[in-house]
């Protein structure tokens, strides 16, 4: 059973475009549009356009164009139909046509719905069960009170084989679909967490996919399982239907907002480094799940913001896979920096003791590869002879990594300065390290930047005035009371436009059916119009102006018919010539106190010749 007209229309009326977009990039109000970096390509100055009004975006720089599905189709691979009940869970619509409903997208309901109960469950326990105490002891001891375990929906996973499959009846398909769970040798269901602090991981939209497990540190005081020192501190769920770890980035769906007014990204190792930074008054720190940070996350990152903090312990930010940041900073135009935190101290027990020393190290962020440079010349002797040129040569292995000759000289003069070196000595050295590194492909950019101070229409050039008309179609229909036709519009492709929307359907509608009829052009040309802002408000008399200028484009245009029947004898020379004279009359007098009547009499002119020829 196919999803009817009636329906889709429903789901994109109830889904909002800047909400679903700004779950993949970030987007500001620009005027009565919004704009941003696009996220279907690469570039650094936003040339991506959403109208909230309409539902619609175009691309400026690459040319893409939709809808709320169009969207949803292309971020998430999906076909039109799964594109379409997504957007209706989200709004909670239901489809009548569950009949044929795809078993993927049924199996993803069931798995999100049982991992929102798990989520609840884990919640209710940690805040009301009594096994649950060393757990909110531990909590309140790394300084997360009750307010934030309660924000970040915080759970506990009891000291029990099955008690979340037992209590919530999940059957072994929930349990190992979801990673929550699977059957043991016994062929029993069985927990895959336990005597663990639960942290929830949600998607950007705020559902919950995943969760991770910490164990508790060892008490004195409580006893211990025997298989507990081989337990890893974390624990987190499995690759599932609705959780991929290198796609996703923990408490993004609570950060998004912070990112994008500040224009910088936190990366933390942990969930309570994360909870740490929140407490500290910076709500836009993120974490791996564990996992290492890679090309997904960068892609996701830069389409939120510029700047990219990593706020790791000294030793883990300095075993980042170097080249492959600088790769990723190039690629995705970003900048990558690193928080200077003091030694041995990670964000969350620094958050606690002093959290304005965590907020000083996120705003002293340093370069990736400044950071990487001081810690090879802090550890170097250089007292000797021997040190300095071993530190030397360690610190031209450091910049060699980096792909531009111009920020390797920069720092290699830094790098002379500290050693007591000779320049001119090591210049040749860098050179040939970076000429020789283990090689690395760095993608070109797509797409070049287009970001005009006033938006092209890309394609064929077209005739401003009906361009002009167009917009005024599509943002002021109410005030035109009908001073356009279609017979105005000498450009096919813009009478095709203005006779779609003539008929009163939504934007969408009217795109769709142009492509359904193979005006591709058309459909092109709409969906760029539908997000271009206008420079000012109209006023009435520039409307008049817009309609002078339409009129007598088309009215030149019909001249020249009226000509081509006076040399073919349809019209003879007299007939011809008054008509000429009494049509450029009216034109002379529309922008006069008469221009109401001319503009009636060019109208009724243009539509009776339009007559005349189709008959």
């Amino acid at each position: 059973m196919a999803i009817s007209d009636s329906e889709i229309a429903q789901v994109r009326a109830a889904t909002d475009i800047v909400a679903l977009i700004s779950e993949y990039v970030a987007l500001k109000k620009s005027g009565r549009r919004w704009t941003g970096l696009c996220p279907f390509h690469g570039e650094k100055t936003p040339s991506f356009s959403v109208n909230a009004e309409e539902g619609r975006y175009y691309c400026f720089g690459c040319r893409v164009s939709g809808d709320q599905i169009t969207f949803v189709r292309e971020m998430q691979h999906l076909d039109f139909i799964e594109a379409v009940r997504l957007l209706a869970d989200r709004a909670g619509i239901e489809l009548h046509e569950d009949a044929n409903a795809g078993p993927a997208r049924k199996e993803k309901q069931e798995l999100l719905a049982a991992m929102d109960k798990a989520v609840e469950w884990y919640h209710h326990r940690l805040l009301n069960s009594p096994d649950a105490r060393p757990a909110r002891d531990y909590l309140r001891s790394r300084g997360i009170s009750g307010e934030t375990a309660r924000q970040f929906k915080l759970g506990w996973a009891p000291d029990e084989w099955d008690a979340l499959s037992t209590s919530l009846k999940f059957s072994e398909k929930i349990l190992v679909g979801t990673g929550l769970g699977f059957v043991n040798k016994r062929d029993r269901r069985q927990d895959s967490l336990r005597a663990r602090i639960i942290f929830p991981i949600f998607d950007p939209a705020g559902k919950a996919i995943a969760v991770g497990g910490r164990i508790l540190p060892p008490d004195p005081n409580r006893p211990v399982r025997d298989d507990a020192r081989v337990e890893p501190k974390y624990k987190n769920s499995p690759e599932t239907p609705i959780y991929s770890k290198r796609r996703t980035l923990y408490a993004l769906n609570w950060a998004k907002n912070d990112i994008i007014k500040s224009g910088e990204i936190i990366v933390c190792e942990g969930y309570t480094d994360v909870i740490a930074f929140f407490a500290a008054g910076m709500p836009r720190a993120v974490a791996t799940c564990g996992t290492a940070l890679g090309e997904e996350h960068f892609r996701t990152m830069r389409n939120f913001a510029k700047r990219i903090v990593l706020a790791y312990d000294a030793d883990s930010a300095g075993q980042s896979a170097a080249a492959s940041v600088y790769q990723w900073e190039r690629q995705h135009e970003v900048d990558v920096a690193v928080a200077r935190l003091p030694k041995g101290s990670d964000p969350a027990e620094l958050a606690q003791k002093d959290p304005q020393a965590l907020r000083d190290a996120i705003a002293n962020a340093v370069p990736f590869l400044q950071f990487r440079l001081e810690r090879v010349l802090d550890a170097a002797n250089l007292a000797t002879a021997e040190g300095r040129a071993r530190a030397a040569e360690l610190a031209m292995q450091v910049l060699a990594e980096h792909p531009s000759d111009l920020v390797r000289d920069q720092y290699l003069m830094q790098v002379a300065d500290r050693l007591r070196l000779e320049l001119v000595a090591l210049r040749p050295r860098v050179a040939e390290m970076a000429r020789n590194p283990v090689k690395r492909e760095i993608p070109s950019e797509p797409f070049e930047d287009t970001a005009p101070a006033r938006r092209r229409i890309v394609g064929a050039p077209m005739p401003r005035p009906g361009l002009e008309a167009l917009r005024l179609s599509l943002h002021y229909s109410h005030e035109l009371e009908g001073r356009f036709i279609a017979e105005y519009f000498v450009n096919d492709t813009q009478r095709e436009i203005f006779e779609g929307l003539s008929k009163g359907l939504p934007v969408s509608d009217v795109i769709d059916a142009l492509e359904r009829q193979g005006e591709e052009d058309a459909a092109h040309v709409l969906s760029q119009l539908v997000v271009d802002e206008l420079d000012r408000d109209y006023t009435a008399e520039d409307v008049t102006a817009v309609v002078s200028q339409l009129l007598r484009s088309a009215v030149a245009e019909e001249m020249k018919n009226v000509d081509r029947d006076m040399r073919g004898g349809v019209l003879s020379p007299e007939v011809a010539m008054a008509t000429i004279t009494d049509v450029k009359e009216r034109i002379s007098l529309l922008e006069t106190p008469h221009g109401e009547v001319a503009e009636r009499d060019l109208r009724d002119w243009l539509l009776s010749r339009s007559h005349s020829e189709s008959s």
